[in-house]
Formats: C-alpha cells, structure tokens, sequence
C-alpha cells in the first residue's frame, strides 16, 4: 500500500547562528522604524521579510511512501498438556478465528509460532530436542528477534495457561507492545498426581535404596480414603501398597542387578479427574557393583597363571584372591599338603563359609590333588546354580581321572573330555554362533576362514596356541574352535548361574606377543564380565540410549529376529520400529524423538525402558487449565485473558500506540504505520526572480515614500 505526503521543508542557504543574527537584527531595524513612524517602513518590512524566507530557502517537498504491514505474533500451545480433553478443539477453533479475523486486515502480517509439536515455528523444520516444560515465551522471544519493533503489533497466545518460563512480572518482556491469551481448556477441573520426592540416581548392587514418593489432590480433598500405589521394577510383576491419606511414603528398594533399574510407579485413578498421565511416574537407580570379588585357584605355577592376575589386578574394581597350589606332580616325596603352602589354604572360610560373596571364580589348571573335598566341590555346584560363576581354564589334567570333570562340577561343565590332549599348533577361529555372541563378536583381527582351517587376512595376525584339550560340547554355546573344529571356547547357563571353559592353557602366548599375539586382554575382560552379568554383554537382549534428540534401540540375537519393536512414548503415543540387522548380532535403529520422559521399547519378548530428559516432566506436574502465570503479564500490557470454553472469542480491533488494547468483547493490536520512502520531489517556493523583483521593489518603494 503507497500513501502520498506533502510538506514545506527549509534548507538556509547560511549557518542558522548567522541567520538567527541577521533575524534579530532585521527586527531590530523593522522596530526602530516602528518606533520613530518613519516613512516607508513597511515596505522595508516587507523587503526584509522577503529577504530573511529567501535566506530560509523554503520549499515545498512531496514523499510517496509504502507503508509496511504491522507483525502479529500467534504462539500456539502443542504441549502433551494440550492433547487433554477439549484443548485440542478449543485451540483449533481460536487459532481459526485469528486467522480468518486477521485476514481483514491488509496491513497485517501474521507468524504463528507452534511450540511443543512436531513444527517449533511457522513453515516448520526439525523436531527439536526434549525440553524441560512448555516454554512459550522462550520461541517466542526468538520469532521477535526478527521483527523491527517499529512493526510489532501484539502476541496472542493459545494455552491452557501451564507456561513454564513467564517471567514474574510485565517489565520483564522482552517485547514493547499488547499481551492477549486464549486459554483452552476447562475451570476447575480436577486431577491427582503422582510425584517422586526423592530418589537416587545410584545404587550399590544387593544394598536398599529409599524411594520417597508423594500422592496429591488438586484441588486437595479433605479426609479421602487411602490411595493403591502399583510398583513394578524393569516391566516386571505390579505390586500393590495402600498410600495413607496424607498422601505421602517411603518405600524400601533392593537393587538386584547392575545398569539401570526402572522402577514404574503408579496411583490408581481419582473420580473424574483430567488425565491419568500424571498418575505414573518413573524412577532409574543405576546399579552397581561396590567391588568385584574373584577367587583364584592355580592348580600349579605356569607361566599363563601371571596373565590372569596381571589381567585381574589391572581392574581397579576387582578385588581378587588368589590361591596357588604348590605342588607339582611329578613331586612326591610324602610331604605333607598343609606344608606346602606358604600361606595356609583357607578352604572351609573360602568354600563354605564366604563362598557366596564371591562373583567370580576361576579354577586355572586345577586338579585333585587332594586339597578341596568333594563337599566343598558340591558346594560350588550350588553356587552357581543360585547365581554365581564359574571359569574352567584346563590344562592337560583337565583330560585324565584326576580333572575337574570327575568331580561334581562335571555335572555342570558343558564340554566333555575325550581323555585326549592335542599338542600341535593351531589358530583359534571365532565360530558363525562367536560372531553373534557380544564376548567374541569383532574382536580384533578376527577375519574369515579359508580351505585349512585356519584364518586368512586380519585371522592370520593371531599367534598359535600349541595345546588344546579335546573335549565334546554336550550343551551350551561354543564360541571359538580350534584342530579339527574342537570346541576351544564354551559358554552355558546353568540355573541362575554361568559357567565357561576354556579348552587351552596357552592364551598367555598371545600376551606374550607370540608371531603377533591376539586380543587375549579383551577376550578375557569379555569373558569375564559376561560370567558376572554385567549388561552391555547380554547375547539376547534389548537396549535403548537417548542422546540429544535421538534414540537409538539395538537388538543383541544369536538367531536373526525380524520382528518390530514396539515403542510408547512418555505421552502414550505408540509406533513400530523396524530394526536394521548387522552381520555381529544386533539389530539397530535410530529415530528423532520430540518429548521428555520414559521411552517404553518391547519386541514380544523383552521390556525395556529409556529415559529422555526428566523421566517425570513438569508438563504434567499441573495439568489443570489456569490463568494464574499469564493474566498478570496481560494486565500489566492492557491485553485480555479469554477463556476459548465460554464460547465467546473477541473480536480484533487495530489501536492507536498509548491506548487500551482490549475491551469488552474484543483485543486490539497496535497500528504502527510504519513506512519506507519511494521517491521525493522538491519545488522551491521562492524562485530568485521572485525574490529579487520583491526584495527590490520593496526598498524601492521604501525609498520613493521616504523622499515624498
């Protein structure tokens, strides 16, 4: 839109000081003649007159101007908050109106800004990672930081009213001009949430934690009846607690595995009450271990029994006992067991009395020699079958009479000596099950096979072993084979327990560097921390992790799985995710996600959780529909509060800057008229012809009325 202006401009053809003195002396010269009535003074009046304008160089200036359309802001509330009850229909009805309204106006140039949905401005762009709460005034702050404050002409708000970054009073606005919400929802509504008080973020694996959680009416309701408070932990079974009416408890929690523990807390609903979102809570105890306690038993001195305690003792978190067995074999001279010990065997305090607070132990080329009666073998037996772990590293007694195998620990060992002890050089090979397993999937150097069994590539960096125990896998998983494919490496579950054998007392070459060495530093790590259950190495497990705005779930099979994952986001919104397999066992996918909270992942079989920003989110902390943030930040700009539920929505009304901006039935946003210059054309209103005829014909028509 174009608009023409005309005005008179002066350009003195002098410095204003020396015509503001030649102005008062003119005076001076018109009031003297005043003063003594002397003849002709008014003409002289005049030629001055015309002589001071002609010093004053006036001229008449016109200016076609275009005038810039004002900027209205409308900030749209797509919180969760927003998706209950009406809200949704209440904020599409009001957005409509503004739009349709402010569609009569040419002057005006609307920017919706959407916040807390799929779209953070107007035209859209990328999810945005989680926030912490609805945080309208922080998008809106920067749509204004593109908007000349000479165009703005007011915010309009669509919200329930749970904005959590209003700032406490009108002067701190970052933004000049009229404030007017549109509050969706209902008045006085009720609702019961739940709200976890305190928890930690860490717990000592086997140790109670203390849980305190907290259960509220709003409006709050005197004298109710206790409330049901279901607990489960990692998706598991719901246990049930009554909450007494004072609404608050301290719950007892044992952390009973390492990583994270989710713990899912819910209330039981209230009579009418606006959302059941805020009824759940979710707590994550990360567990873990206070120290690793391993116990280590070498049948005799070789030279491999170092590589387990170098490996063992460079875990800070690892207390080891270690236990040497100093007789060899072939000595037999009648010397007492007892004395061969340069400390004491503590087998009854070890076997009997403290073997549970062991979370490993490894039997290093053991053999019967006497030393632990079989009770205390039968003892180990349980031990692992209520849930601890054991290592069998053979070495060649593993294959005759007096082995491990013809004790009771062969009921629960998964390979089978043959009685024969091959002592030739062979490459370990990695098995198609291996590259599945997370203890030997991609270890380093471990490439293909080739026509002799051993490995060609990466494969042939690893050194020879020279002796491997010949044994038959009756159960479990072999994950490494040597001469012949005989197992090398085995693993098994055995009740609660695990229990692994390694068919070879020459992994200590590869620790020497032998013809290049191999991995046996990170093989053992492995082995050892997948015997203690440690998480990350779960061979059939599902996982998620949350880093910025992007969640990744991953898989780990020993069998190809094609089927989805389901996936519930903290607002209860449901999708299928299809994984991506990849050749070492897992199945991966990474999608953008938008809100905080707990990410609930299932494939059938297994449950787990992720947790994105604060697993409990202020959006939900009070959903009820409220005034109370934003009406006196309205007030303080003379908007207006309107609720969109009384049916009433305002009119629009374009306002003058220093007036009321709101009034009975309708808002009104700020006229600013702002405008850019086109084109400017100048006229001098007085040509000097002109002023030379006048200014002279002045004094002389002065000077013939003096001479009269």
């Amino acid at each position: 839109m174009t608009d023409g202006v005309t005005s008179i401009v002066f350009a003195p053809l002098i410095a204003w000081p020396l015509l503001a003195a030649l102005g008062v002396l003119a005076l001076g010269i018109a009031g003297l003649g005043l003063f003594k009535k002397a003849r002709g003074v008014g003409w002289r009046c005049l030629a001055l007159a015309v002589l001071m304008l002609a010093l004053l160089n006036p001229s008449l200036k016109q200016e076609d101007r275009e005038l810039l359309a004002d900027i209205a802001v409308i900030v749209v509330d797509e919180s969760p908050s927003q998706a209950i009850g009406p809200r949704r229909a209440h904020t599409k009805a009001a957005l409509d109106h503004l739009e349709k309204r402010l569609s009569r106006f040419s002057d005006v140039e609307v920017r919706i800004v959407r916040v807390g949905g799929a779209e953070t401005a107007a035209g859209g762009g990328e999810a945005a990672a989680p926030v912490e709460g609805t945080r309208l005034f922080e998008a809106l702050g920067r749509v204004l930081a593109d908007v000349p404050p000479q165009r703005f002409a007011g915010v309009v708000m669509i919200t329930d009213g749970q904005v959590h970054d209003a700032p406490d009073a009108p002067e701190k606005l970052s933004f000049d001009g009229p404030l007017h919400v549109l509050l969706s929802g209902t008045r006085n509504a009720r609702d019961r949430r739940l709200v976890v008080e305190r928890a930690p973020g860490y717990g000592i694996v086997g140790s109670r934690i203390q849980m305190a959680v907290r259960i509220e009416d709003l409006p709050a309701a005197p004298g109710r009846a206790p409330v049901r408070l279901t607990i489960s932990r990692d998706g598991g079974p719901k246990r049930a607690i009554g909450v007494p009416g004072g609404g608050k408890l301290t719950l007892d929690i044992t952390i009973e595995h390492g990583g994270p523990n989710v713990f899912e807390l819910e209330a039981e609903p209230a009579e009418g009450e606006l959302t059941l979102e805020n009824n759940r809570a979710a707590v994550v105890v990360n567990g873990v271990r206070d120290r690793l306690r391993v116990l280590l038993v070498s049948g005799v001195p070789h030279a491999g029994e170092r590589v387990w305690r170098n490996l063992l003792k460079a875990d800070p978190s690892v207390d080891l006992v270690h236990f040497t067995i100093l007789r060899p074999p072939e000595k037999q001279d009648g010397t007492p067991v007892r004395e061969l010990s340069l400390i004491a065997f503590p087998t009854r305090e070890l076997f009997e009395e403290k073997l549970d607070e062991f979370d490993l132990i490894i039997f290093d080329r053991y053999h019967r020699r006497g030393v632990l009666p079989v009770v205390y073998l039968e003892n180990i037996v349980q031990y692992v079958r209520k849930g601890g772990a054991v290592l069998e590293s053979g070495g060649p007694a593993f294959a005759t009479p007096l082995g491990l195998f013809r004790t009771p620990l062969g009921d629960i060992l998964p390979g089978a000596p043959t009685g024969a002890v091959i002592e030739q050089g062979y490459r370990a090979q990695v098995t198609d099950l291996g590259r599945r397993h997370p203890v030997t999937a991609d270890l380093p150097g471990a490439g293909r096979r080739d026509g002799d069994g051993a490995k060609d590539g990466e494969g042939r960096k690893w050194g020879r072993w020279f002796r491997l125990i010949e044994a038959d896998a009756r159960r479990g998983m072999v994950l490494m084979r040597g001469i012949a494919n005989r197992p090398v490496l085995i693993l098994d579950r055995v009740g609660e327990g695990r229990i692994a054998q390694l068919l070879t007392d020459h992994i200590w070459l590869w620790a020497r560097g032998f013809e290049g060495g191999g991995p046996q530093a990170e093989l053992l790590r492995r082995l050892a921390h997948w015997l203690m259950k440690e998480p990350d190495l779960e061979e059939n497990d599902l996982s998620a992790s949350v880093r910025g705005n992007e969640l990744t779930i991953t898989r780990r099979s020993l069998e190809p799985e094609s089927s989805p994952v389901t996936l519930r986001a903290p607002s209860g919104r449901e999708q299928t995710v299809k994984l991506t397999e990849e050749p070492d066992g897992r199945a991966t996918a990474t999608l953008r996600i938008a809100e905080s909270g707990l990410y609930r992942l299932s494939d059938g079989k297994r449950v787990v959780h992720a947790a994105a920003g604060t697993l409990n989110p202020l959006e939900f902390a009070d959903v009820r529909a409220s005034a109370d943030r934003l009406a006196p930040l309205a007030s303080g700009r003379s908007g207006a509060v309107t609720w969109i539920a009384d049916g009433r929505l305002p009119d629009i009304r374009r306002v003058r800057p220093g007036r009321d901006f709101s009034g009975r039935g309708w808002i009104g946003l700020r006229a600013n008229r702002d405008y850019i210059v086109k084109g400017v054309r100048e006229l001098p209103l007085l040509p000097a012809l002109l002023v030379l005829l006048l200014g002279l014909g002045g004094l002389m028509l002065a000077w013939r009325r003096e001479g009269q």
